[in-house]
């Protein structure tokens, strides 16, 4: 039998961080797994690009205090080395810190700007079959007017892998309609071997930046690279959209805010608790203020001012209507 619950089969999870804004989200993250999943007994592997050609600047981790801080929340910084993208496309850092992960344990990857809520001890992962986040909208491809259509762009990129392009379709949506065809955001993914996911996720990207088919001639893959190769990584092995319960991550036990405006604009009363709860110790709050998003929006009560603007249950259907509303109102910050 194929074992599934993490609490059943132990786990790593993973993040990025590097200096500046993913360092501090690093911080809350790992605060919030501290104290809300206490039956989670992996390890928390914060990776951190080292210093090198393709790095104009530093890349690692400012501050003694932040790595004391992390280390002290339970988190192993773990070093990386930047072999194929760097500043080019600094997105590449998820898939190239892979191979820093212990070879053959399971993983499980998260974005830094996420929130744990819950047991993820307990979430059942089936590490034989990987999938990734399905909060995402239909920001990849762009469909030009007289280009090909989702099917020609995606179905190029399946026989290009030799994978089966028909049975990555949900058939339950019309053809054409972007939720028919394979894509995640990449917040999260998981597998049972990091270095199996990751040369796959390395062979796919490198391959689609650097020889695209035709039939992406006029789509960009910048921010977009990791999220095209993605599908077709989980895809290949043996993975899909429904191998996890939905509801669990990007919802009960974790959440993808992405930004701190866009958290106090649209997520759930509960998120706010608790990122109000983790940075209220005053070690951690010395640490964030250092950063003037997290300093404005938690402790000077901007957060607050942005949420007076919404009404969760009528939210505008795509984010960058929420974007420009609270730019509106002079309240961004990043």
């Amino acid at each position: 039998m194929t074992e599934t619950a993490g609490a059943d089969r132990p786990f790593n999870i993973a993040v990025v961080a590097q200096g500046g804004r993913l360092q501090y989200e690093a911080v809350l993250f790992a605060a919030s797994l501290r104290r809300n999943a206490p039956l989670f007994s992996g390890r928390l592997l914060v990776t951190e690009p080292q210093p090198g050609k393709l790095w104009s600047s530093n890349p690692t981790i400012r501050g003694r205090e932040t790595r004391d801080l992390l280390t002290d929340l339970g988190a192993e910084i773990v070093p990386f080395e930047s072999r194929h993208f760097g500043d080019s496309y600094p997105h590449g850092n998820k898939i190239e810190a892979l191979f820093a992960l212990p070879e053959g344990e399971p993983f499980v990857f998260f974005d830094t700007d996420t929130l744990v809520l819950g047991d993820i001890a307990a979430v059942p992962f089936d590490f034989d079959r990987p999938t990734a986040s399905l909060r995402r909208e239909d920001t990849w491809p762009r469909i030009e007017l007289y280009g090909p259509g989702y099917t020609a762009i995606w179905k190029s990129l399946y026989d290009r892998f030799g994978l089966d392009f028909e049975s990555s379709l949900d058939t339950s949506w019309p053809d054409e309609y972007w939720r028919r065809y394979l894509y995640f955001n990449a917040g999260f993914f998981f597998y049972r071997c990091p270095r199996l996911f990751g040369q796959r996720f390395l062979d796919y990207a490198l391959a689609i930046r650097d020889d695209p088919p035709p039939e992406l001639v006029c789509q960009s893959l910048d921010p977009w690279l990791d999220q095209v190769a993605l599908p077709l990584v989980i895809h290949s092995l043996g993975g899909g959209r429904d191998t996890l319960p939905a509801g669990l991550l990007d919802g009960e036990v974790t959440c993808h805010y992405r930004l701190l405006p866009l958290l106090y604009a649209r997520e759930a009363d509960r998120v706010v608790e608790v990122l109000e709860e983790i940075t209220s110790p005053n070690r951690v709050k010395k640490v964030l203020k250092d950063y003037d998003a997290i300093k404005f929006m938690i402790y000077h009560g901007r957060g607050q001012k942005v949420r007076a603007l919404f009404d969760r249950e009528d939210l505008p259907r795509r984010e960058q209507a929420i974007r420009n509303t609270i730019k509106r109102n002079g309240f961004w910050l990043r």
